[in-house]
């Protein structure tokens, strides 16, 4: 259950807010050719926000910058790169009121479907909890605290992925 919130923290870094910050593009793919293999892009080169809506990509050898630029392009985040031959600056233009609308489609969806991730949990416990109280190892009282215990596990998972909705929510709102 864990799992699953630390999963949607890591998904929703990269969903583009009005502003710029690293998280949207430190887990590119950018395949490297010089050095024969595919590393995200916080590996190969620094990101950092010089101006709110611009992001500032400095490879760390500068035989990648045309690599990074290339897999920038090819990435489905909508914002064309400009290279200056030493580095890359990413001008994220601010959200229009369609792109913001399916941006909370596409986060809701994020957030069900850990939902169901948790539940799966709940369910995948439940049934161990069965089997074992159908051998006889643990009481009918203990298997019946376990559950509840279980489910109390489950409804404050499900409350933490809620409110990260609601924080993402506010943010990708916000003007």
């Amino acid at each position: 259950m864990a799992k699953a919130i630390e999963f949607l923290k890591l998904e929703l870094r990269g969903i583009r807010t009005g502003r710029a910050h690293p998280g949207l593009v430190e887990h590119i793919k950018i395949a490297i050719a010089s050095y024969g293999s595919t590393m995200e892009l916080r590996e190969v080169a620094t990101i950092s926000v010089p101006e709110p809506s611009t992001l500032l990509v400095k490879p760390f050898d500068p035989g990648t910058l045309k690599d990074i630029e290339k897999g920038l392009q090819t990435s489905n985040l909508g914002v064309t790169p400009q290279s200056d031959g030493k580095a890359i600056r990413l001008p994220i233009p601010p959200l229009s009121g369609e792109r913001r609308q399916q941006l909370l489609q596409q986060v809701k969806k994020m957030a069900e479907a850990q939902k169901i991730a948790i539940r799966n949990a709940r369910r995948d416990a439940n049934k161990a909890i069965e089997v074992i109280e159908k051998a006889k190892t643990v009481s009918e009282d203990d298997a019946k605290e376990a559950k509840d215990r279980i489910q109390k596990l489950t409804t404050k998972y499900e409350s933490e992925v809620d409110s990260t909705l609601v924080t993402k929510t506010k943010e990708i709102e916000e003007v």
